[in-house]
């Protein structure tokens, strides 16, 4: 009896002139050792791909109904105490409250979030460990590295985007500057000997500058810290000439008047700082630098658990205390209709092409 090894391939199938060759009799044996005919054999196999496809949907349906069950872990991809850390822990108290079980906070900084992110999208898809991601997590190093620890398009599950953070240019308070146009102007003149500071290469205060400098057409020094708070000092101590800072650090410093406020790299003006004027409003658009935050699972996590995950996600956002702790800190809460899995999913390839193109002409690498 033939086996199915023995069977001719498709390609063989054929008398070389257009015909088909005769149909083989043989019977090919079932998994029970029961012969069946091909036709038969094809049928079954069809109704098991489809059984098969249920049994699949059916456990993440019935693993959603479950879930949570136990504690939730949600990485940050920083060191505690920053803008993100903050504003992850706030929004993950309310979420636990919600779902039913704690979520607890791990900081997992290195590489400019790349490890945190590469923990998540190597994690098992049960719902029980996500992320918090942003702007550099997932665009900035897909164009930084030449070999990213994740395709982040493509290795996570999108739960939904939560929030955005304007940066803020702001400069040493003795440069001979009070406005956008004047402080280009600074620059122009002193552009061999101007240095900008940053968190790190490739950090959300870097790239930002790296877009701005580019508009303006200076090549001005880049001195890279490690994280925001020592440049931050270095600023205030005279030591570099300006820097991108988060909106929250920058305004605070900004409004006590240990640096400058030069401008407010967003489309509109921030609440936190409503005095400064946008970029735009100062004659100098496209330099609009928000960075973003969004919760992550990893791939193939069930759609239900991304769902419920969302919801919670959706309605902690919408709750007035935990919206008022998260704009004191500056961030922008995104409308429900930008906070939607689907959204991100899209939203991300986009912004991963926006920010390729200012990190591709300044040939910028973090490797």
């Amino acid at each position: 009896m033939a086996t199915r090894q023995d069977m001719p391939a498709a390609h063989e199938l054929s008398n070389g002139h257009g015909l088909e060759a005769p149909t083989t009799k043989a019977l090919i044996p079932s998994a029970q050792g029961a012969s069946v005919r091909p036709g038969k054999e094809s049928s079954m196999r069809t109704t098991m791909i489809y059984a098969a496809a249920a049994a699949i949907a059916l456990s993440g349906h019935v693993a959603a109904q479950d879930w949570p069950s136990r504690p939730i872990t949600l990485i940050v991809p920083f060191a505690a105490g920053g803008g993100i850390d903050v504003s992850a822990r706030i929004q993950a108290l309310r979420m636990g409250e919600l779902l039913g079980q704690s979520i607890v906070v791990e900081n997992v900084g290195a590489a400019a979030g790349m490890v945190g992110g590469a923990r998540v999208a190597k994690a098992e898809p049960d719902g029980y460990t996500f992320l918090i991601g942003n702007t550099g997590t997932h665009a900035y190093n897909q164009s930084l590295y030449k070999k990213p620890l994740y395709n982040s398009a493509t290795d996570f599950e999108p739960v939904g985007l939560v929030s955005e953070s304007p940066r803020i240019l702001i400069a040493r308070k003795d440069l001979p500057a009070n406005n956008l146009k004047e402080f280009i102007a600074y620059l122009k003149a002193h552009e061999t000997t101007a240095q900008f500071g940053s968190a790190g290469v490739g950090s959300g205060t870097h790239i930002p500058c790296v877009l701005f400098n580019s508009a303006i057409g200076a090549n001005v020094t880049h001195v890279p810290y490690r994280g925001e708070g020592p440049v931050m000092q270095d600023l205030i101590g005279g030591r570099i000439d300006y820097m991108c800072a988060t909106i929250q650090s920058g305004a605070a410093q900004a409004r006590q008047g240990t640096v400058k406020g030069i401008a407010v790299m967003a489309e509109k003006r921030a609440p936190i700082i409503p005095d400064l004027a946008t970029s735009g409003e100062q004659g100098l658009a496209g330099v609009e630098a928000s960075v973003w935050n969004a919760f992550f699972f990893p791939k193939g996590t069930p759609q239900p658990i991304v769902r419920k995950l969302n919801k919670a996600m959706s309605d902690a956002l919408d709750d007035p205390a935990i919206r008022t702790r998260l704009e004191e800190l500056g961030l922008e809460i995104v409308p429900p209709e930008r906070r939607t899995p689907q959204y991100l999913a899209s939203y991300l390839p986009a912004e991963i092409e926006r920010w390729a193109k200012p990190i591709r002409a300044a040939g910028i690498s973090a490797d």
